[in-house]
């Protein structure tokens, strides 16, 4: 065929491909330009999993009148302007080409009433015609019958409830990186979620439950331009899947093989590799050191310098895992004995080089002394242990501090591995 120029509505559901896949891509792009929009609270309503309807209202700025036409059109946008703001993107949406592709495979309507409008309006898809309607405040966006036109491409579609789960996905990551922001879930007429205002913990309390906050370890690093800061869960809270894993950069949730990959290593050591961490972390750093213009999903992100970004995370974990273990449990250490972390310098790179703590004094002697003393009260009455010294009883095994290092009793008597004398960093027996 002769080269020549696709019309308007086939690029736009070639970008629909790209865009919206399922009705979970739909709800996450209109709740990040909810959440552009400066809204502080959002009802979110989906019908048979979201393939019926989905329906978003917001209390943001609202679109204007003369706007709203604009909105629906492909690269049109109110977030960047020229090559600057694209390399400094600060909003969760940008490309412009959201509503364009949503519109292309649905019914798509968007009322909207701006700041000091008289009243609000709506704007059709098909056809696009502005009419005056009632609205409060904010934008009301409602998507029916998704991929009614492309049949093929709704028969890739799953179940109700499986759709209704992706969707529930996106709706936790939004709510779990807006605490700030008030939002609530209905599908088919119940109301599943209602998630008020508050602080962090409260919201990931909320989301991920008391059992998770119990098992994890606050995580607070900067160093220069990077922040880290959220939770993580110790080792005993591992689990058998990746669902409870959630990572932010800049309040975007991704999925990054780099970041994937410090996360696993900080856990390598403490963890068995059959099992997957639960974390909730937020990474902050100039918008100019990490590329969002990766994929039109934007859940792949490209950091300008990747090897700091790799290295501050690793470490970051490290030093809030390896605090977890007795130096956070709220007793005082036997003797003074304790982790003392030495002080973290950082490199040219601007990423800190985190050496692993320093090991205080062990306290042995007490521990060894009530082991002993344990066993040797269960040992019946009888000649000494072998290796014991001439004219110690076996009674008398480890009382007095001028025996802290006693022998052991018989390997007849003794656990097969021995008596537990210390704990090394919260991880090892020794």
């Amino acid at each position: 065929m002769p080269i020549q120029v696709l019309p308007d509505h086939l690029i736009n559901q070639i970008a629909a491909g790209e865009v919206v896949e399922r009705p979970a891509s739909v709800l996450k792009e209109v709740l990040e330009n909810a959440l552009d929009a400066g809204a502080t609270a959002l009802d979110v309503q989906l019908d048979q999993g979201g393939v019926r309807r989905i329906r978003v209202a917001d209390d943001g700025g609202g679109i204007p009148k003369d706007e709203l036409p604009l909105a629906l059109e492909r690269h049109a946008t109110s977030k960047i302007a020229s090559l600057d703001d694209l390399e400094r993107v600060g909003t969760m949406g940008f490309r412009g080409e959201a509503l364009a592709a949503i519109a292309a495979v649905s019914r798509l309507s968007v009322t909207s009433r701006a700041d000091g409008a008289p009243h609000a309006w709506r704007i059709d898809a098909h056809p696009r015609e502005l009419a005056p309607a009632a609205l409060n405040h904010g934008t009301v966006v409602d998507v029916a019958d998704l991929y009614f036109n492309t049949p093929a491409r709704r028969k890739f579609l799953k179940s109700e409830g499986t759709e209704f789960a992706h969707c529930d996905d996106v709706f936790r990551r939004v709510a779990l990186a807006r605490p700030d922001v008030a939002l609530q879930l209905t599908h088919n007429g119940r109301v599943g979620l209602r998630l008020p205002a508050g602080p962090r913990e409260a919201r990931v309390r909320a989301l991920l439950g008391d059992d998770f906050l119990a098992a994890a370890r606050a995580v607070e690093a900067a160093s220069g331009l990077l922040r880290l800061h959220g939770y993580a869960s110790l080792p005993a809270y591992a689990r058998s899947n990746r669902d409870a894993q959630f990572f932010y950069v800049n309040g975007r949730f991704v999925r990054d093989k780099l970041i994937a990959h410090a996360i696993r290593e900080a856990y390598a050591d403490i963890l068995h590799g059959s099992r997957h961490p639960a974390f909730v972390l937020f990474l902050e750093l100039d918008p100019f050191g990490v590329d969002v213009n990766v994929h039109p999903a934007k859940t792949e992100v490209r950091f300008r310098d990747a090897r700091a970004v790799h290295q501050f995370v690793f470490h970051a974990l490290t030093r809030a895992l390896s605090a977890s273990g007795a130096a956070q449990t709220g007793e005082p250490d036997r003797d003074g004995a304790g982790i003392t972390p030495r002080p973290v310098p950082s490199h040219a790179g601007g990423a800190p080089y985190a050496p692993a703590p320093q090991q205080g004094r062990l306290a042995m002697e007490p521990v060894s002394r009530a082991y002993f003393d344990f066993a040797a009260a269960a040992r019946p009455a009888g000649p000494a242990p072998v290796g014991a010294s001439p004219g110690v009883s076996a009674g008398a095994v480890g009382n007095g501090p001028e025996t802290p290092h006693a022998p052991l009793p018989a390997s007849d008597l003794a656990p097969p591995l021995g008596y537990a004398l210390a704990q090394l960093h919260g991880v090892y027996i020794l």
